[in-house]
């Protein structure tokens, strides 16, 4: 072959790329644009006034099209899938308690996105932020509203394999202190001190003594619910197999989402309760795999979010394992009951 020949060869490759590449670009430019635009048939959202401690409202991340996107809206707890009310505040992930709020956002860069977690009052009006060292995953806020915690993914962007690594940190909302990684605490495993290089944490859920929490720890390929104490600076482990904790309004279950055999590896997970003075596991009536942080609606409901056609839907169902799930909202994620 000519030395003309492989120049022609080495132009024309070139071009391919470059034509392939301008394609993506267009498309993607245009698939954001379509994503300004409101969906047809989609829910009514308006920009209006939110805040933390209206009562019987639910607030939440709305993935609805249009010009409110990622913005935090609200509707009557009542009513989930009625009108929304616009906030003007981005997050990716969201939670509220007793007034206050954490917003996990992406902070937009001309080479790459960073991320970092706000602290929100009652107005949704900033009071302390935090760099976030990876992509946000979860969020938590005591029930006192003393503290707030939230999971990112710092290598990889999947709880279904092995094959990731997370960051999970707690602040103090009155005084700013905070625990930037939970791998800091020491981990109580079957009454002895553990040590591994693999651990990781996520999924903090909160009891109401600003004491007492529950996680996630993953070490060697399983899972472990773990009570945490602010204080000591302690992990327990109390059962294995459990996932995205989130405790009850009575402190007395926890609802997760557990690792189901002869389910497909990227979608693996059931919903299930666990009785904490028993240690009993319920499972629920949701038989598709949820990869979310339920939420506790009230003491018999548990709400969730399954990929819809915007994005994500909210879904609820009993706690008892009786029922069958619901579809409340649609293009919705991260919800909280609120005052």
């Amino acid at each position: 072959m000519t030395v003309r020949s492989r120049l022609l060869i080495l132009l024309s490759a070139l071009a391919v790329l470059a034509a392939v590449a301008l394609a993506s670009v267009l498309h993607a430019s245009a698939r954001a644009e379509r994503r300004d635009h409101t969906q047809a048939g989609g829910p009514k959202v308006t920009a209006g006034t939110v805040t933390l401690t209206a009562p019987g409202r639910m607030v939440f991340r709305n993935m609805a099209w249009g010009p409110h996107r990622d913005e935090l809206a609200t509707v009557p707890a009542a009513s989930p899938s009625g009108p929304r009310t616009a906030s003007g505040v981005k997050c990716l992930r969201f939670y509220a308690a007793a007034g206050t709020g954490v917003c996990l956002q992406a902070v937009h860069g001309p080479v790459s996105d960073t991320y970092r977690a706000l602290i929100l009052d009652a107005n949704l009006r900033t009071t302390a932020h935090y760099d976030v060292p990876g992509i946000p995953s979860r969020a938590r806020v005591s029930p006192t509203g003393h503290y707030a915690a939230w999971t990112a993914f710092v290598g990889g962007d999947s709880y279904a394999g092995t094959n990731f690594s997370t960051r999970t940190a707690i602040a103090d909302t009155r005084t700013g202190e905070l625990i930037a990684t939970l791998e800091s605490f020491r981990v109580l495993k079957d009454g002895r001190s553990y040590h591994s290089a693999d651990v990781n944490f996520w999924g903090v859920t909160f009891a109401a003594d600003d004491t007492t929490f529950y996680a996630t720890l993953a070490t060697k390929g399983s899972t472990y619910l773990v009570r945490g104490n602010l204080r000591t600076r302690t992990l327990t482990t109390l059962h294995a197999n459990v996932e995205c904790p989130s405790l009850s309004p009575d402190g007395t279950r926890i609802a997760y989402k557990k690792r189901v055999r002869g389910l497909p590896k990227d979608a693996p997970w059931h919903l299930y309760v666990l009785d904490l003075r028993t240690m009993r596991e319920t499972p629920l009536a949701e038989t598709r795999s949820v990869d979310d942080q339920a939420v506790w609606k009230d003491a018999h409901t548990i709400v969730y979010a399954l990929p819809g056609d915007y994005g994500a839907d909210l879904y609820e169902v009993p706690a008892d394992g009786t029922g069958k799930p619901r579809r409340i909202s649609v293009s919705a994620v991260s919800p909280a009951y609120v005052g």
